[in-house]
């Protein structure tokens, strides 16, 4: 595996790289990101929504999601929250603040696009009839929870989290293998999921979906029936969470690639 030292001469380039790539290739592999982001939620969301235990529900997402991410890295998809440790390249002078601020704008709309594609698909594909249409009533309670967090405690928790995505990608690239890459990337982000942290990405699907499923009636009359507080479900919920998340996992992952190199730059 690689050394610190090394991951940060090796990031460095790759940064810089992510920079010059084209606005088309950037939108195409963003969207890809956010879709497997997105898949990564729908497992967990399918998987836990039985499980009436919140600690045992989060074990079982968290054992789940992480798949998303792995997908990310192998491929070579752009997502936001690992994109912020361009902070990396940008602190070694191989990229320009132009170029670290045209990626993540473009790489956050085409996440926000591949997401939100997958909500759709799932609503209206019926994959939410599961158990009777209680993982719908289960898509809608989440989101509506996510919509009504307070600022400060979602762009803390959005911190937390880009903390551990970014400890993740790290962990993932120092590997010269196949297992070391997935197992890298699984850890930090399973802890991600089970500590209850907040992904911009995630919510990008996770919100949309549960706005969607409340528009279908039969899945609107099941919530209401379960006790789901359905006006906080909406569109400005939505943007109330996605923003305070987003300034989150910018702090914390711009935070971790520039605490890296400033513990590393001499190892070089």
């Amino acid at each position: 595996m690689l050394s610190p030292g090394e991951f940060l001469e090796f990031y460095a380039q790759t940064g810089a790289k992510k920079c010059a790539n084209s606005a088309g290739r950037l939108c195409l592999s963003s969207i890809l990101a956010g879709f497997f982001i997105a898949a990564g939620a729908v497992t967990a969301n399918t998987a836990g929504h039985l499980i009436a235990n919140a600690g045992l529900a989060r074990v079982v997402c968290g054992l789940l999601f992480p798949f998303g991410l792995i997908m990310v890295i192998i491929t070579g998809a752009e997502l936001f929250t690992g994109n912020c440790m361009i902070t990396i390249s940008l602190l070694e002078k191989r990229a320009s603040l132009v170029g670290m601020l045209r990626n993540l704008a473009i790489v956050y709309v085409g996440n926000l696009v591949g997401a939100m594609f997958l909500a759709w698909a799932v609503v209206y594909g019926g994959q939410l009839n599961l158990s009777g249409g209680v993982l719908a009533v289960h898509t809608i309670r989440t989101a509506a929870a996510k919509c009504v967090i307070p600022f400060e405690r979602a762009v803390v928790l959005g911190i937390l989290c880009n903390i551990l995505v970014c400890a993740g990608v790290m962990c993932s690239l120092c590997s010269k293998s196949l297992p070391g890459r997935a197992i890298g990337a699984f850890v930090p982000v399973s802890f991600f999921v089970i500590g209850g942290f907040e992904h911009c990405v995630a919510n990008m699907y996770y919100i949309p979906a549960g706005l969607l499923a409340a528009g279908v009636p039969q899945y609107a009359q099941l919530a209401a029936e379960a006790g789901v507080e359905l006006y906080t479900l909406t569109l400005g919920g939505f943007f109330a969470n996605l923003i305070p998340v987003t300034i989150g996992n910018i702090i914390g992952g711009c935070g971790f690639g520039a605490l890296i190199w400033a513990c590393h730059r001499t190892s070089k």
